[in-house]
């Protein structure tokens, strides 16, 4: 089922010309930020359920602008 979604929303992005980095920064984005979310804006649980140290987390979140909560 995901597969099957993903695989629609590649095939609409390639045929609207979303070039392939905005892509990923894009996903990567929102991928944290929803992480984040689950772990109540806990740098360290959320670095762990992504599966990066937590200074690259911290680094892509300057990167991407993402706010730290509280």
């Amino acid at each position: 089922m995901i597969a099957e979604r993903l695989e629609k929303l590649v095939e609409e992005m390639v045929d609207k010309g979303v070039h392939f980095e905005d892509a990923v920064r894009e996903f990567e984005r929102r991928f944290i930020v929803r992480v984040l979310g689950q772990c109540d804006g806990s740098l360290t649980k959320a670095a762990g359920c992504l599966g990066m140290h937590r200074n690259t987390l911290t680094r892509k979140m300057g990167e991407y602008k993402i706010k730290k909560r509280g």
